[in-house]
């Protein structure tokens, strides 16, 4: 299934512009788009809403005939409890997570133990972590450390994008993970040089049109064949600021309508 990410709405959200979107709001645009999925992914104000809230925003989800999944950061044994109560508010089948927190750095090792300790939890409740590859955790250690656990609550958010950083291949991350792959993020991304001729930038670009080489992935991880298994493509982007407000959205917008179409067409 396709779906929008919180990150495909990062600058509306953001306090950057004079009315931020509502997390509601995002519901609503993303139905409006004809898409039916949803991933509330590393959007701060989540943990903070009260119950209330929460079951209010569950419900306007519900409403709208949007499936949700959640998406937070580390592997702490309370980070994950947490994200499993919200998952049952919202009838999530999925947290994406990291190996990592700001607060949190664990060893492998110790990775692995939280893991084993909170995963019976989640098979109980029919939930998926999906850890994504990205610059902190090589590929090689992540894939391993899924496949140690062994456990079908637990797999791979697969970003390619995000290993860059780590002088990966984006197509050999593909390979590696397509195994264990439960989560897919879409966005397409290149460098640039710097002014002056002294560098380069890694960002994101209108999708297709990058050195993503998306058919690649589908062919390889095959997630629409395997969407018996939960297998969701989640768009975002990697959109630098341009330089207001309006021009910024208007592009962000643009670029949401430029993927869905390319995932259609595909």
């Amino acid at each position: 299934m396709i779906g929008l990410g919180t990150y495909a709405f990062l600058w509306e959200h953001s306090d950057r512009v004079a009315s931020p979107l509502s997390l509601v709001g995002a519901f609503e645009r993303t139905r409006e788009l004809g898409v039916d999925l949803f991933q509330v992914c590393d959007y701060a104000p989540l943990e903070l809403m009260g119950q209330a809230e929460l079951r209010d925003a569950a419900a306007a989800a519900r409403d709208l005939g949007l499936t949700i999944e959640l998406g937070t950061k580390g592997v702490a044994p309370e980070r994950l409890t947490r994200f499993l109560d919200l998952a049952e508010v919202f009838d999530a089948r999925l947290v994406r997570s990291m190996v990592y927190a700001p607060d949190s750095r664990p060893t492998l090792a110790q990775a692995e133990t939280w893991l084993r300790g909170i995963l019976p939890a989640y098979e109980s409740a029919g939930v998926v972590i999906a850890l994504e590859t990205y610059e902190q955790v090589s590929t090689v250690d992540l894939t391993h450390l899924v496949a140690t656990i062994d456990s079908p609550s637990l797999g791979v958010c697969l970003d390619p994008a995000n290993v860059v950083a780590r002088l990966e291949m984006p197509r050999e991350t593909v390979e590696l993970a397509a195994p264990h792959v439960k989560n897919v993020h879409v966005k397409d991304f290149a460098f640039a040089r710097q002014p002056g001729w002294v560098g380069f930038t890694f960002t994101g670009t209108r999708m297709g049109e990058g050195l993503h080489d998306y058919p690649h992935l589908l062919e390889t991880v095959r997630p629409r064949e395997r969407d018996a298994d939960g297998i969701n493509e989640i768009v975002e982007h990697w959109l630098p600021w341009q330089g207001d407000a309006e021009t910024t959205v208007r592009t962000e917008r643009e670029w949401t309508r430029a993927t869905l179409e390319y995932l259609r067409s595909t």
